[in-house]
């Protein structure tokens, strides 16, 4: 196969130089004025006054916060699914389906050819910092595989196609990278996630593989199913990828995971490299070492908004831009897309590290917290602490999730209940020390949890549960969720979604180890 990183050398050499120039803010106002023109005849924009928004002041007095079900009820449910000149000029061709993790409810986001060209325009920059960091890499040299879910679509209409974003990915592939993309077309297709998983590592152990992208649990899984194919060999990514130039993740924080990925990586010259990537629009990419914020992607057909996470169910939040964010603020990241969303609440919480370039790491999702206590724990320090636990006992973590428990009776205290996933089995004794260093160090990180666990007359101590490796994928499986880019909720709200969880894992005889 012909080398094409000459090629992409020469164009990430003219998109660092005017990365590295870049006007952030001017970017931005840009980019709104001109999704503003784009959108001025569409039904939203001639609702909103499109066409006499001049400044990113008006466009906020006029356009309010939405979410989902907004645009939903409002705009897209009597048309569905023929979308046309509704929020986006012309018609939407393809919808990415997903599901919360929580309540299962399918979404369908749509997704514009504009968008396709913006999420194309964002990988690119994902090479541009790649080849900046490793002037010597070949990435394209080889195969470049996404491990995603079903490239499978289904017609919703004539022309009109739904499916998980990988599979709308890979139709827009343009011909000239098709050989560079694995998985081939046919194994794509392949739903069933067990099967696909068993077919692309046989048939990838056969592959120049030089890239490598995914959800860090399924990634991990992946890497375990490699393992059984070729027991003689080093569990490590040279074993089975010696090309390999570059790990891409995203889609969960990565602290519980990065000490196994550093171990596996061990001995290859490939690089990790963060993606902040949704189904609403690619927003961020790691453009130095990790820990350093991934750089929003700021003139790339979205614009973007910042609503502090305190003053989002205010009457009039403050909605802050690139010209106005600061350090160190948690938001609520918000939307405006070249798919026709409009000030779209996407759920994620967002922190920024650099403001001259912006660089931001994501803190977590809105339902993401836990405060049933008064305790205000926001899901970075939930994941933090879970990690920090796990290496005090030195073991690492493949999945785990965590509920509020009330009190049945006056005399009882409420509390955390977590279920973890290790990937490696732990005894009780190991299981009650990493329940005490967790709880140690969700004291040390937030002052409200140590405040409501002081004296014993608060909340009681976390409560943990160890599973069976592989519990929670069978749990997904049941769920139709397995694979892909579907995870395993962090924190679940709901009281009865959380017994079915426990219920389906002591049917499976899964839980092997509580504490206290």
């Amino acid at each position: 196969m012909l080398d094409a990183t000459p090629l992409l050398r020469f164009y990430a050499r003219r998109r660092a130089r005017r990365l590295a120039g870049e006007d952030a803010p001017a970017a931005q106002r840009h980019v709104l004025l001109r999704l503003l023109r784009h959108a001025a005849d569409t039904r939203f924009g001639a609702a909103h006054g499109f066409a006499a928004i001049d400044d990113v002041a008006t466009y906020q007095r006029r356009v309010r916060l939405r979410h989902y079900d907004d645009f939903w009820h409002e705009y897209w449910r009597a048309a569905f699914p023929v979308l046309t000149d509704l929020c986006w000029p012309g018609t939407i061709p393809y919808f990415a389906r997903t599901s919360g993790t929580t309540t299962g409810a399918t979404k369908f986001i749509p997704v514009s050819r504009a968008m396709n060209a913006s999420n194309g325009r964002a990988v690119l920059d994902l090479f541009t910092h790649h080849l900046a960091a490793r002037p010597r890499s070949r990435v394209l040299a080889g195969r470049n595989f996404m491990l995603g879910g079903s490239t499978a679509l289904t017609e919703e209409a004539p022309g009109i196609v739904s499916g998980d974003l990988s599979g709308i990915a890979a139709r827009e592939v343009p011909w000239w990278a098709r050989p560079r993309v694995f998985p081939p077309r046919e194994e794509a297709l392949i739903a069933d996630w067990e099967t696909k998983i068993d077919t692309l590592a046989r048939l990838s152990l056969e592959a120049e593989i030089t890239s490598l992208s995914g959800t860090p649990s399924w990634l991990l899984l992946f890497f375990a199913r490699l393992a059984t194919l070729r027991p003689e060999l080093p569990r490590r990514s040279a074993s089975y990828f010696p090309k390999l130039e570059l790990l891409i993740h995203g889609g969960v924080n990565f602290a519980p995971y990065r000490r196994q990925f550093e171990d596996l990586l061990a001995g290859s010259h490939a690089e990790l490299r963060e993606v902040y990537a949704a189904s609403e629009g690619f927003i961020a990419v790691a453009d130095r070492g990790s820990g350093e914020g991934l750089r929003l992607i700021a003139d790339n057909g979205i614009f973007y908004e910042f609503v502090p996470v305190a003053e989002l169910d205010a009457a009039a939040p403050t909605r802050h831009w690139l010209a106005t964010i600061e350090r160190g603020v948690d938001y609520a990241i918000v939307l405006t897309t070249c798919a026709g969303l409009w000030s779209y609440v996407l759920g994620d919480t967002v922190r920024f590290v650099a403001v001259r370039p912006p660089r931001l790491v994501v803190t977590g999702r809105l339902s993401y917290a836990l405060s049933a206590f008064g305790e205000h724990l926001i899901g970075e320090e939930i994941e933090a602490a879970v990690a920090a636990a796990a290496a005090a006992v030195d073991r690492d973590v493949a999945d785990f999730t965590v509920t509020a428990v009330f009190p049945a009776g006056p005399d009882e205290r409420g509390g955390h209940r977590y279920i973890v996933e290790f990937t490696t089995p732990i005894d009780e004794r190991g299981l009650a020390a990493f329940a005490r260093a967790l709880d140690d160090r969700l004291a040390a990180a937030n002052e409200d949890y140590r405040a409501h666990r002081a004296g014993g007359y608060g909340m009681a101590p976390p409560g943990v549960a160890a599973v069976m490796p592989g519990a929670f994928a069978r749990w997904l499986k049941t769920q139709g969720r397995l694979g892909g880019q579907n995870k395993v909720p962090r924190v679940v709200h709901d009281a009865t979604a959380f017994r079915a969880l426990e219920e389906f894992l002591r049917r499976e005889r899964a839980i092997y180890a509580t504490a206290p």
